[in-house]
Formats: C-alpha cells, sequence, structure tokens
C-alpha cells in the first residue's frame, strides 16, 4: 500500500509539473520561483526514493528532516494554491494555502500534535479534491485569463523608462 503511494506522489509531482508549465502567472519571477522549487522538491524526492529502503511515505514520517527538500515541491503547490485563491476567489484554496504549510512545518519542527495530523491530512485531501473538481468545468478562456497583459507587461519592459530619456 505505501509502495502505491510513492507511484501516486511520482504522478502528482509530473501533473503538477505540468501545471506550472502551463499555468499563467502574470509576475515572471514568481512563475519561475514556483517552477525552481518543484525542481528542487522533484530533485529531493527522487534522491529519496533512491536513497532509502522503505516507501517515500514512511520514509517522510519517520524522517521529519526530509521535507526541507521535498516541502519545496508543496511550496509550489501553496503557489499555485494561493493565485487560484487570489485570481478566482475559490473558497477551497483560502483554507489550503495556510493549511498546507501548517501541516508541514508542524512535522517538520513537531510541533504539531501526532493527533492532529491525520485530521489535517483528510482536510488537504477533501479541500484539494473539491479544488480539482471545481477545475475541471472551468471554461479554458477564463483559467488563462486576458493575455494581453503579457504583452503589455513585454511591451512596458522593452520601452525604455522615462530616466533613461532624458
Amino acid at each position: 500500500m505505501l509502495q502505491t503511494l510513492t507511484g501516486l506522489y511520482g504522478l502528482f509531482a509530473l501533473a503538477l509539473g505540468v501545471s506550472l508549465l502551463t499555468i499563467h502567472i502574470y509576475l515572471a519571477p514568481l512563475h519561475r520561483l514556483l517552477q525552481a522549487c518543484w525542481l528542487v522538491g522533484v530533485a529531493s524526492s527522487v534522491d529519496l526514493v533512491l536513497a532509502s529502503e522503505d516507501p517515500l511515505a514512511l520514509t517522510v514520517y519517520q524522517h521529519p528532516n526530509s521535507l526541507w527538500g521535498l516541502g519545496f515541491l508543496f511550496v509550489a503547490l501553496t503557489g499555485i494554491y494561493f493565485k487560484e485563491a487570489f485570481c478566482f476567489n475559490r473558497l477551497e484554496t483560502k483554507f489550503l494555502t495556510p493549511l498546507v504549510p501548517i501541516l508541514l512545518l508542524g512535522h517538520l519542527s513537531g510541533l504539531l500534535p501526532e493527533e492532529s495530523k491525520p485530521v489535517m491530512l483528510a482536510m488537504w485531501a477533501i479541500l484539494f479534491l473539491v479544488f480539482s473538481l471545481r477545475k475541471l468545468p472551468q471554461a479554458i478562456p477564463d483559467d488563462i485569463g486576458d493575455k494581453s497583459v503579457f504583452e503589455h507587461l513585454r511591451n512596458r519592459n522593452s520601452q525604455p523608462s522615462p530616466s533613461e530619456n532624458g
């Protein structure tokens, strides 16, 4: 069962990577930062899988310090939650944005009581499912947003600033 979770986690990481390639975030530096966090998280995850004889979920549970690397993948995911909360005012993402860091940092620091972890993990799973199901029927043009913003930003960045004009 736990080995199956490792495979599902791999599919999740791959899907998140595709999302980060195709998502529209108007602030290019933020977009690149989320992609870099994903890359660090994936590299750390692969390293953990190759270095440990135990399934990934068990390794992370038994060795919370593994979240120093693997957790970057969830930083990227939380960035998407934040973007969706900001752009589309989705209620579930307003809960997911703080829930994910609280759960992971609580496990990492040892400050989160053991009995609250399964409850928070279940909340995360349910809210993530709600988020995913609500994205399915969303019209693609609505999800992509106003592409003219990208053109405006490109034009603004290519023009000389007023101070350069003299």
